[in-house]
């Protein structure tokens, strides 16, 4: 089959990445400058609450963000779409509240004086990125990066002010953050000619609830990705304490643009696909995932390089004399697959089989609990990036095969040649022909 190159989706692409970066940019400066501020018990507390906003996320787009993108491009006309963007933007509401309550009680535990800030950040955060997905399926790119420039923009001048007027810095940051998201709703809003459209009566709750039962499973695997994906810094945190976990969360997040990059990637992707599997066009499904999935792999092994050029350079109290770079080597092993696993997730959720994306990333956190646990009870901190990239190798093999096996079957649903069984049956068969 011949790929014609969509170059539709390159100009998305720049545009979405171009707002991703932006705040990338922004979040990598002020993790730089708090690095240098704050102890390490402090900027352990400060990427612990990156970490919760990372959750928040996760959650958001499991439970609305994607379910909205695939309803909201399988609608044919404009009040199916209108429908599911309200019932969806209703349901975010409610679960970035729940996870603003969960992050302040969360902080508090670890050491946070109050955690109403970091509540507010991640709560604000959690919102914003669900409308911002729901306009990228309206194909509103533009205003999305926007907004997103009015983000940066204002966050870096609240931070900046706070940081200085006020002495506990990061309480004055986790508070900036959090204006900073809210303004940027509200441009997002403004500059869209859209009215906030939210609704609790029983009819938006009975359209969530039909949709429950592929919701659920979309929920339980946003579970076991958060385990799997965020393991290493709540047992490195819970075990060691947050100030062992500063010099990890000080290189990984060197890292942070790459996970960025791949929820635009996500964004960029799963309308259009969604639309191509809805035609059962699927043969242009699996060459663009392919083809998407070698970019992204090859992009993150290159910009790994690049990190491992610049580490040396960094200096702070937080690292505590911590070889930076075994630390990068190990952040290298673990994004690379999260990148090359992108795609075939995205695969699986057009095609709504949550409950196999949530059974992987269940595989892959068993994996990762087990050995992180392990390593921590036998060595430095430092490895227990290895626990984690063996975790991430895990859920990368397993994503490949069952996208693979699932499309196979959309395309051949007489022959089930490649199932896990079938695949042994061929080569016994063929190990037998060859004796």
């Amino acid at each position: 089959m011949n790929f014609a190159f969509p170059a539709h989706l390159v100009r998305r692409l720049m545009l979405m990445i171009g707002g991703e970066a932006m705040q990338s940019g922004f979040h990598f400066a002020l993790n730089l400058a708090l690095l240098h501020l704050l102890s390490a018990q402090g900027y352990g507390l400060f990427a612990l609450a990156m970490v919760m906003g990372g959750v928040g996320l996760s959650y958001i787009r499991s439970l609305t963000a994607v379910p909205a993108t695939i309803w909201m491009s399988k609608s044919t006309n404009s009040a199916g779409v209108d429908a599911h963007d309200v019932t969806f933007g209703s349901a975010a509401l409610v679960v970035a509240l729940l996870l603003g309550l969960g992050t302040g009680l969360l902080m508090r535990l670890l050491g946070d004086p109050s955690g109403i800030g970091a509540a507010c950040f991640v709560g604000a955060w959690s919102l914003r990125s669900h409308m911002r997905t729901a306009f990228f399926a309206r194909r509103m790119q533009l205003v999305v990066s926007i907004s997103d420039a009015v983000f940066t923009f204002v966050g870096m001048v609240l931070a900046a002010v706070t940081i200085w007027l006020f002495a506990d810095a990061l309480q004055a940051t986790f508070y900036a953050l959090a204006a900073a998201n809210l303004i940027g709703i509200v441009v997002l809003v403004r500059l869209a000619r859209r009215k906030l459209r939210i609704s609790f009566r029983a009819p938006t709750w009975r359209r969530y609830a039909r949709l429950w039962p592929q919701l659920c499973w979309s929920g339980f695997s946003a579970t076991t990705t958060n385990i799997q994906g965020q393991c290493l810094a709540l047992l490195v945190a819970g075990i060691a304490g947050p100030a062992a976990y500063a010099p990890l969360a000080a290189v990984l997040v060197l890292f942070a643009p790459l996970r960025i990059i791949s929820l635009a990637f996500s964004n960029m992707t799963q309308p259009e696909l969604a639309k191509l599997m809805h035609r059962n066009e699927t043969a242009r499904v699996w060459t663009q995932a392919r083809i998407w999935a070698l970019v992204m792999g090859l992009g993150s092994l290159a910009y790994g390089c690049g990190v491992l050029f610049i580490l040396p350079m960094i200096k702070s109290q937080a690292l505590q004399g911590v070889s930076t770079g075994v630390i990068g080597l190990l952040a290298i092993a673990n994004y690379v697959p999260i990148m090359l696993y992108v795609m075939p997730r995205v695969v699986l959720e057009i095609m709504s089989d949550f409950r196999i994306v949530a059974l992987i990333t269940m595989g892959g956190a068993i994996v990762g609990l087990a050995l992180i646990a392990v390593i921590l009870a036998i060595a430095p901190p430092t490895w227990a990036l290895a626990g984690s990239a063996v975790s991430e190798t895990f859920v990368l093999a397993l994503s490949w095969y069952f996208a693979r096996h699932r499309m196979w079957n959309i395309e051949h649903p007489n022959d089930k040649r490649d199932s896990w069984f079938g695949s042994w049956r061929r080569a016994a068969a063929l190990a037998t022909h060859r004796r």
